[in-house]
């Protein structure tokens, strides 16, 4: 057994699944709050001279997991791990976002994709040196389907 224990909890505009971003770095368009339990705020420290971090957080309002799943930006079933969907079965997410500021311990983001009140458990610096890999391959994905217009739908309650 693991267990997990939220550090905190994401405040945003989206309360329901339907019609949010189905990403966020680049595609939302938003600023909203990562709100850090007060206990852990020593952990901020220096936090602010990044521009972004990754998000780790608990999917808490996913049913049931599947092992294919059809994604938001294609027409034809995927294996779940070759997809973003939330079906997972571990329902964990990560998402990056862009730090606005910081204030005390609420982390001001842009551009995030999750619900009001989703369990964060982790969150780690984006590093550019490491993060940004080069000559990559997007798969399935490649076929071009435009994510900054395709939206949340109740597919994945």
């Amino acid at each position: 057994m693991i267990e997990f224990t939220a550090i905190g909890f994401a405040k945003t505009a989206y309360k329901d699944i339907s019609d949010m971003p189905i990403q966020g770095a680049g595609i939302a368009n938003n600023l909203a709050q990562i709100v850090i339990n007060e206990e852990l705020q020593a952990g901020l420290q220096d936090l602010a001279e990044f521009s972004h971090i990754y998000v780790i957080f608990h999917l808490h309002k996913m049913g049931q997991s599947a092992l294919t799943v059809i994604p938001f930006l294609d027409t034809k079933p995927h294996g779940i791990f070759a997809t973003r969907s939330p079906k997972r079965p571990n329902p964990i997410g990560l998402s990056i976002a862009e730090i606005d500021h910081i204030e005390d311990n609420i982390i001001f983001v842009k551009d995030i994709d999750l619900l009001d009140g989703t369990p964060i458990l982790d969150i780690k610096p984006y590093i550019q040196a490491f993060d940004n890999i080069k000559h990559t391959k997007d798969g399935w994905y490649e076929q071009g389907m435009d994510p900054k217009t395709t939206r949340s739908d109740d597919r994945f309650k």
